[in-house]
């Protein structure tokens, strides 16, 4: 790996603002990954895994889709993701919901499931195309496989300020030094194909913004803001000189001053049902 582990580093971290800017980004993402789902033919009353739940907010939206009949499985090796998706899953009354700490490149259940889904996990796994595969094992005949990754190096603006694009520097800088792949949506194809799935179904979806309102530079603020801890430790940027506080506002006055427009980094999903 680049970074010098077997296993790329999760970048972000799992800290109680890290887990709240996850919910938010949640939110902006959930129309993409709701269509994701009910595309790929995920419906009521089905049993569902979600792989690298963090705080469960995909597996409550998977809980909506299969309603009280079904049933989904969250999965998290980190334990303070699962102690928050199971408080969030118990404040809302989601009886349909349980999660489980654990590794999923280890996981095994005694029961099948009719769905195996993710999103924004396979980018940090070593092999993701292995795991798919040990996933898929876990399926009924004819499930379903459905994950949803970022395109980071997609991220674009017109024209690109300076600011920008020493932002789009330090992120991809720091996610290479940790090992992630920042480029998994486009791979997704074929990590299926190499997991011995069916060639899959795929979407490419995002958001493009102007103006001094755009949400997006409040998000990619606090992407760099969850990142600093290991820009400054790989030696990529230090806080002084990015600011981390004023780095929102910088942001909207430079693409405002140039009329420009921002693209977050593109969302694709791909999906495919096992034969059988």
């Amino acid at each position: 790996m680049p970074n010098g582990h077997r296993d790329p580093i999760y970048a972000f971290g799992h800290a109680q603002r890290e887990l709240d800017r996850l919910s938010l980004q949640a939110r902006i993402l959930e129309p993409y990954t709701r269509r994701l789902f009910v595309d790929a033919g995920i419906s009521t009353g089905m049993r569902v895994l979600d792989v690298g739940c963090g705080s469960g907010d995909v597996s409550m939206l998977a809980g909506e889709i299969v309603g009280p009949s079904g049933q989904v499985v969250g999965v998290d090796k980190a334990g303070a993701a699962i102690e928050r998706a199971s408080a969030r899953a118990a404040d809302r009354g989601l009886s349909n919901l349980h999660f489980i700490e654990g590794d999923l490149q280890d996981l095994s259940f005694e029961e099948p499931f009719d769905a195996v889904v993710g999103r924004l996990v396979l980018m940090y796994l070593p092999d993701p195309a292995r795991v798919l595969r040990h996933l898929t094992g876990m399926l009924r005949p004819g499930g379903i496989v459905a994950f949803h990754e970022f395109d980071i190096g997609a991220a674009r603006a017109l024209p690109e300020g300076p600011l920008f694009a020493r932002c789009g520097r330090w992120i991809l800088a720091t996610f290479a030094a940790a090992g992630a792949e920042t480029r998994m949506g486009l791979k997704l194809h074929s990590a299926f194909i190499d997991a011995g799935l069916p060639a899959p179904s795929m979407r490419l979806e995002g958001e493009i913004g102007a103006g001094p309102d755009f949400f997006g530079y409040a998000m990619l603020a606090d992407v760099i803001r969850s990142l600093l801890p290991l820009m400054e430790k790989f030696g990529i940027a230090t806080a002084k000189e990015i600011d981390i506080d004023s780095l929102a506002d910088r942001l909207a006055e430079e693409f405002t001053m140039s009329r420009g427009s921002l693209v977050i980094p593109e969302f694709i999903g791909a999906w495919a049902r096992l034969g059988g």
